[in-house]
């Protein structure tokens, strides 16, 4: 016997059996259906393909820039006793000193500036530049006609950048117009 009137047999009074062409549309009905979920699966999966390739690019420059800039922290430790050296070097030109001692500290000095050059760490050239806020730290204002208003005339400790950024502002003086009727000397 078929399978066909095997199914026939098998169908209970008054139940009616699907016809070929009943099969067929249903079918068609299932295939169509499975083709969407799969095409739909097919673009979860590379959505996510793609999240998963921007997260490793940007899992790779966080770690590109943390390795760039790991050291830092300590860099802008270091600073503070570059400043002392920076100032005991001013003390002893200031007493005309050119000993050996002097000659030992601008010694240790240039080789801190060589070591944080090697190192992507910058002094900041402010004296004259116009002030800029990201850049500097104005610690007071001195009354001028020399230059323009917010313009840094005295830098009081040296600013450094890491690379591109700014480790330390610089502390620095900055101008301003004198007050109305008031005329300063030029300073030479």
């Amino acid at each position: 016997m078929s399978k066909k009137a095997e199914k026939v047999e098998e169908a209970a009074p008054g139940e009616q059996t699907p016809t070929g062409g009943e099969e067929l549309a249903a079918l068609k009905a299932q295939l169509l259906d499975a083709e969407k979920n799969r095409d739909e699966f097919l673009s979860l999966v590379k959505a996510t393909r793609a999240d998963f390739e921007n997260y490793q690019k940007r899992a790779q420059r966080e770690q590109a820039q943390e390795k760039r800039f790991a050291h830092a922290g300590l860099a802008a430790d270091i600073l503070s006793a570059l400043d002392n050296l920076d100032r005991a070097m001013e003390a002893a030109k200031k007493a005309g000193d050119q000993g050996p001692l002097v000659q030992g500290v601008t010694m240790v000095s240039s080789q801190f500036l060589e070591m944080f050059r090697r190192h992507g760490v910058e002094k900041m050239k402010a004296e004259g530049s116009p002030f800029d806020p990201n850049q500097h730290q104005a610690v007071l204002e001195i009354p001028t006609n020399d230059q323009p208003p917010s313009t840094v005339v005295q830098v009081l400790e040296n600013g450094y950048t890491i690379h591109d950024r700014v480790l330390r502002p610089a502390r620095v003086a900055v101008s301003k117009a004198p007050p109305a009727g008031d005329s300063l000397p030029a300073d030479n």
